[in-house]
């Protein structure tokens, strides 16, 4: 096998290249794993092809890697898309032109199934006969804990790595509010009611340590995203939800149950940390249900202006 062209361009240390500059730039953890994992994979490709003695010869292999991904690993249309794009953005970083030589496959914009008002309040509460608010032994505390972080989730919208590196100084207690530090280092206010507030103090008070961070465990050490993932699996099975229920869903559920509640999508746009409104009308797919009632109350509004504008012109 010939890659002495792979080797003449430093391939596997352009990579590390990349990823330090990326994460100069402040992209989030997960967005440095994710993009190191996809290029050493393709790397990984490479070396198994037998000539890659060239820039042409390597973006044929490109070709082919994604159609190895399609065919043989049956992988998902939107991680088609998002090798592509990573790749892309990799080769234009080493000083590689293909956009003319490779096409960005489609991405299918499929939305996670929101929950509705009554499953959310089965899924915070679906514990509570397990908690004694008399002990303070580390399970009950975690009880306490782990029905905080579901109220949070989806009383502010959070995502689970802001949830995960909160402090304690980032809580305004008077304005029920919290600093948060959201992707690319940018910051934004969220809202929380007072029983999200009370919930907070009780915690807080009862779990025994000192830390910075409002969400630890009982050695102490903040919490990671894969346990709070199981977590919320393990009470959705408790409140006996058939729905997939994770962080992210938490989270639509959020913005969807704002905008059916009659909040302006500009301010949810706030609420969520979106730099672009796009982003967040994604997010906030109302139900059938409800589009119809809302356009049928304006429609019947607008028909009963109409008939008042007639009567008034009559007179005229």
């Amino acid at each position: 096998m010939s890659h002495e062209y792979l080797d003449d361009i430093n391939f596997e240390d352009q990579i590390d290249d990349y990823i330090l500059e990326m994460d100069i730039q402040s992209y989030s953890a997960n967005t440095l794993k994710t993009y190191h994992s996809i290029l050493n994979s393709f790397y990984d490709f490479l070396l198994n092809e037998k000539k890659v003695d060239s820039q042409k010869a390597m973006i044929r292999s490109f070709k082919r890697y994604i159609q190895h991904l399609k065919r043989d690993k049956n992988v998902s249309q939107n991680y088609l898309y998002l090798v592509t794009v990573v790749t892309k953005k990799f080769f234009e970083f080493i000083g590689v032109n293909i956009n003319d030589e490779v096409k960005t496959p489609k991405r299918t914009k499929s939305l996670p199934k929101a929950l509705n008002e009554q499953e959310v309040y089965d899924l915070i509460h679906a514990k509570d006969d397990l908690y004694d608010p008399e002990k303070t032994n580390p399970q009950n505390i975690s009880r306490l804990r782990n029905k905080l972080i579901l109220t949070l989730l989806y009383s502010t919208g959070l995502r689970v790595s802001e949830l995960i590196n909160l402090k304690i100084k980032a809580i305004d207690e008077q304005e029920r509010t919290i600093l948060v530090r959201g992707k690319g280092e940018k910051d934004r206010v969220v809202i929380f009611d007072e029983n999200t507030l009370n919930l907070i103090h009780e915690y807080v008070d009862k779990r025994g340590v000192e830390n910075e961070y409002l969400f630890v465990n009982q050695r102490n050490h903040t919490l990671t995203s894969r346990y709070i993932q199981l977590m919320i699996k393990e009470y959705a099975n408790e409140a006996e939800i058939t729905k997939k229920v994770t962080p992210h869903v938490l989270r639509h559920s959020f913005a969807t149950h704002l905008l059916k509640n009659g909040v302006d999508i500009r301010a949810i746009q706030q609420l969520l940390g979106h730099s672009n409104l796009s982003t967040t009308q994604i997010y906030t797919n109302v139900d059938l249900h409800t589009i119809k009632g809302a356009y049928d109350i304006a429609w019947s509004n607008r028909d009963e202006n109409v008939n008042k504008n007639n009567q008034v012109d009559t007179l005229d």
